[in-house]
């Protein structure tokens, strides 16, 4: 596709949460913190399965994989929002701002189908325990890793090219928190029905397909659940269900509702906040949700910490 012009926008203007100037501040304290415990929270994930060889398993691998995307899509979002809450500097250069797009798709890409491929992890674990070796061998597990990350990266470098080709020229102000696609999309000097229909395709296949397999496969799983004679067991299990089903839907409705409709007629106040349920909650409760209710990693964190206290001189 022939790129047109655009020598009129050299930059964008990232209005982000202007329209309070009463709350910047407050929002830059608040904002800060949660992106601090995330990368806290998920680095520790990250650490604590690399150094416990138990750990070394597809369920546990997929959420060492699943915390390194939530680091980087927050990183991806969260500096340049900072940034603009704390000096008012709100201009990104044009290259920085499709930059930022690419990681947000790539990353965002690469979470939905990790998610997917973790419920058909869990499924094959407590719906066919006795085959699950089978079903879920090293070779399965590379393939569904490498397979998240290839379509994240397709997903990423289609999608911002597409975009990157429309001409800009003027008005130059996004009135969201980031360079995502819906927002910038507005500002193009030409018409982008094709791919407007292209990106309701293919949120259809990267978000809904896998969103509903994922509840298929939690349906299978609490109907296995409920075989489980222990009263205790079940509800364990029911409210581990429920807990990674509450994060899923988080991420995976909002992320519809702003991509399947580009240019929908959600205000911009809503879509903002829309983006910050996928991009600022869900990296914060993924690690809660994953990992602080699992004994197993529990208990490898008190073994990890302990190894630490014993290995220091006194």
């Amino acid at each position: 596709m022939k790129r047109q012009n655009q020598s009129s926008v050299v930059e964008f203007i990232l209005l982000g949460f202007s329209n309070f100037p009463e709350l910047q501040q407050q929002l830059f304290g608040v904002f800060l913190v949660v992106y601090l415990v995330t990368l806290l929270g998920n680095a520790i994930i990250i650490v604590i399965i690399s150094l416990e060889q138990s750990l070394h398993v597809p369920m546990y691998l997929f959420l060492q994989n699943l915390s390194v995307v939530e680091v980087s899509f927050s990183a991806a979002i969260m500096p340049e929002m900072l940034v603009v809450l704390s000096t008012q500097k709100t201009s990104i250069s044009f290259i920085r701002c499709f930059a930022q797009m690419y990681f947000i798709l790539f990353f965002g890409g690469t979470e939905c189908f990790l998610l997917g491929a973790m419920a058909y992890d869990r499924f094959a674990a407590i719906c066919h325990p006795l085959s699950y070796s089978m079903i879920m061998n090293k070779r399965v597990f590379m393939k569904l890793l490498m397979m998240s990350w290839a379509l994240g990266f397709m997903l990423g470098t289609v999608q911002t090219t597409w975009v990157f080709s429309f001409p800009f020229c003027g008005p130059n102000e996004i009135n969201h928190i980031s360079c995502e696609t819906p927002a910038v999309l507005e500002l193009a000097c030409a018409d982008t029905f094709l791919f407007e229909i292209y990106a309701f395709t293919g949120t259809i296949l990267i978000i809904i397909v896998p969103f509903v397999l994922i509840l298929l496969s939690y349906i299978r799983i609490l109907f296995a659940i409920l075989k489980i004679p222990s009263a205790t067991g079940r509800q364990k299990a029911f409210s581990t269900c429920a807990s990674h089903l509450t994060s899923v839907t988080l991420f995976y409705g909002t992320a519809s509702m702003t991509y399947l409709q580009p240019k929908s007629g959600y205000s911009p106040e809503t879509k903002k906040l829309m983006s910050l349920s996928y991009s600022l909650l869900t990296p914060l409760l993924n690690p809660l949700i994953y990992s602080l209710r699992n004994s197993e990693m529990k208990r490898a964190l008190v073994k990890l910490w302990r190894r630490q206290v014993n290995s220091l001189p006194f």
